[in-house]
């Protein structure tokens, strides 16, 4: 029971129930729209048969509507009220169009619409006629597809090399009618079933889990990273909070940041120094890594409708701004509250040349810092002061730059504490002067840290080095200080020149976002996705902006046709009479070469089933850096274009044939039910 409130004297109770989908609620009402029992039984196969989310949903919401749309709730629909409906599930008709659809379902000629009528005007409705066209190319049994006729389809249209008994296996799945079951044919109703579900989607199932080596080198990997995590808004005056950490896990988030500053009472606080951010406990916050980092509920998985293998090690990267004795405070709640999880010493029990991976460092947290000494102490028990000065040249003195310019390089210096210098074991903070100085200098796990323009320079001007930098070690980049807005950069060049830790702003829904989200959506979004080869191998000479002939260079010529979308939600829902004007826009983006964007043209008032039939190509030259986004807006001639939603995924994660293109809010929220529906061919180029 949950309590509406519509002013301070107004207030009803409202029973809600939340469905098996776990997505969306179920309310108790007094209306109830009558439905033909024969139609609802013909329905009722789907649900027995198999699960059937998208098209159950599909059901649900239309007779929602129809239920909204019946003012007088006598379980009848006239022309008006059909009207209404059409506008609820965002579809714009002309008068004559809609009486005319109207007259053809009133069978019985009463002006109204009820019973069987109301199921020829569903079936209407929700025909597909690209899905028919489909259907008849390859069904060439007595007008079925027998399982020979499905498994031409599927090799032939879907290019998969699956077999006589994987396709009978997905008519069992999928088949809702018995005698076809039976027979072994795939009807109409379960092809379309097949077409809807997971198979069928554009992003490769294969993908979804863990397909990668993870015992490659840490800095073989891609490595999802969040900037300022503590934040659930802008850089000057927004919260912070534990729950933006905990968001940011559930995001595949690997490595976060904490920003932290003496407290009141001798307890640390993480928040932006310097600013109106509230403040949290520093032990607060370790205490929700431990116990969000590597678990996996039900409830994310279900409620968040996220899978993930949260299992890989989580690094916390400390900017530290304290003094020496909650420093030590730091140290305490580090080593108390994650306990065997929090790594103190490296792995073996010699001093290591390279990092290990992490399959090897599964379930464990990496503290990214400075460090008083080399990593070797933690071998030759090489004893050091309690408290030392260590240079401050990364981000947090560049925030102090920012307040006020030092007149010497002692003012740059900040003690620390050997407690908290000694967790520090495989990401020991450094400054970068030079890639030769820092191949001569320093060690693999010495690591730094560069300011977006510092870094999109190097991708800029000497991507081939940078990425040989990044064989041999970490790199993390962050945002600039002037986006207090909590605004984010192009995260793509950086992956090209190899940098593992491109920290980005989790809080801010945006273009860069989406791109991350898509860059750690396969692998069981674990968080870690392998590099391509080319940019492990010592012997490589990749340049994205130059590209010579290399294993690199696998250039496919991308066929792509925008068939058509189904129940795109409404923008203005305040307005009824509102429609949107769809559009799709498809994007590449990936080396320099490979960045290009085509869209469609709009639809009129449309947004329940517009069809565009419109063909676009690409050429892709490095397809393993690739990533391919689909934006659908609502076309607007007089001000910017609305997003009704979008999807993003590796170009090398895509499959080929006539594929759904689920979409998504700008938030990352999957919208029940909309979609897209397109043909892909990804050919080796000549």
């Amino acid at each position: 029971n949950l309590i509406k409130v519509k002013s301070r004297s107004w207030r009803k109770t409202r029973f809600f129930r939340l469905n098996d989908d776990c997505k969306t609620m179920w309310q108790q009402t007094s209306k109830t729209f009558k439905r033909d029992s024969g139609f609802l039984a013909k329905k009722q196969k789907y649900i027995s048969s198999v699960n059937i989310q998208s098209l159950n949903q599909t059901k649900s919401w239309i007779y929602s509507c129809m239920r909204k749309a019946d003012k007088n709730s006598d379980n009848k629909m006239t022309l008006k009220e059909l009207k209404h409906f059409l506008r609820q599930i965002n579809i714009e008709v002309s008068d004559s169009y809609a009486e005319m659809l109207f007259q053809k379902c009133d069978t019985s000629m009463s002006g109204t619409l009820e019973g069987s009528e109301i199921k020829l005007f569903y079936d209407l409705l929700t025909y597909r006629k690209e899905v028919d066209m489909i259907y008849a190319k390859y069904a060439h049994t007595n007008g079925q597809m027998s399982s020979g006729d499905l498994l031409n389809f599927l090799q032939y249209e879907q290019r998969e090399p699956v077999s006589l008994e994987y396709v009978q296996n997905l008519i069992e799945k999928y088949e809702v009618d018995e005698t076809a079951k039976q027979n072994k044919y795939m009807s109409k109703d379960g092809f379309l079933m097949y077409l809807n579900h997971e198979e069928c989607s554009i992003f490769n199932p294969a993908h979804k889990g863990i397909y990668q080596d993870m015992r490659q080198p840490l800095n073989h990997y891609f490595i999802s990273s969040s900037h300022n995590t503590y934040l659930m808004g802008d850089q000057l005056k927004g919260a912070s909070s534990t729950e933006a950490y905990i968001k940011a896990l559930t995001k595949s988030c690997r490595c976060v940041e904490l920003d932290c500053w003496d407290g009141a009472n001798g307890e640390p606080v993480i928040y932006h120094g310097h600013t109106l951010t509230s403040k949290v406990l520093f032990k607060d916050v370790i205490k929700a890594l431990k116990e969000y980092a590597f678990k996996v509920t039900l409830w994310i998985l279900k409620t968040l409708c996220v899978w993930g293998f949260f299992v890989y090690p989580v690094i916390l990267s400390l900017e530290n701004h304290c003094s020496v004795e909650q420093q030590k405070i730091m140290a305490y709640h580090l080593t108390s509250i994650l306990g065997s999880a929090l790594l103190t010493h490296p792995l073996g029990d010699q001093m290591p040349n390279t990092f290990p991976g992490p399959e090897e460092l599964k379930g464990r947290f990496l503290i990214k810092g400075k460090r008083l000494n080399k990593l070797d102490a933690a071998f030759n028990n090489n004893t050091t002061e309690d408290v030392d000065s260590v240079s401050e040249e990364d981000e947090a003195a560049e925030v102090k730059e920012a307040e006020q310019k030092p007149k010497d390089k002692s003012s740059k210096k900040i003690k620390l504490a050997k407690e908290l210098s000694d967790l520090v074991i495989y990401c020991k903070s450094v400054h970068f002067s030079t890639f030769e100085h820092s191949r001569d200098n320093h060690s693999f796990y010495e690591m730094a840290s560069f300011k977006e323009s510092k870094a999109m320079n190097l991708a800029e001007n000497s991507a081939t080095a940078f990425i040989h930098h990044n064989m041999d070690k970490l790199s993390r980049i962050y945002p600039a200080g002037s986006r207090t807005d909590s605004s984010n950069y192009n995260p793509v060049p950086l992956w090209n020149s190899g940098c593992q830790i491109v920290a980005l702003n989790f809080q801010t829904p945006c273009k860069e976002m989406d791109l991350n989200q898509a860059r750690f959506l396969p692998n069981g979004k674990c968080g870690y996705i392998l590099k391509p080869e080319f940019q492990r191998d010592p012997a490589s000479q990749f340049d994205p902006k130059n590209l010579s002939v290399g294993p690199w260079l696998q250039k496919k010529t991308l066929h792509l046709t925008i068939i058509s979308a189904q129940q795109l939600p409404k923008i203005n829902k305040d307005k009824q009479t509102s429609i949107v004007d769809p559009l799709v826009r498809v994007e590449i983006y990936g080396v320099p070469a490979d960045n290009a964007s085509k869209q469609t043209h709009h639809i009129d008032n449309n947004g329940f089933n517009p069809t565009w039939n419109t063909n676009f190509q690409f050429t892709v030259h490095v397809p393993e850096l690739a990533l391919v986004r689909f934006v659908v807006e609502d076309y607007d001639a007089a001000s910017h274009n609305d997003l009704v939603g979008l999807y993003t995924l590796p170009f090398t994660s895509m499959q080929n044939g006539y594929r759904h293109v689920p979409l998504l809010t700008k938030r990352g929220s999957l919208i029940p039910s909309a979609g897209l529906f397109v043909h892909i061919m990804a050919l080796d180029a000549e």
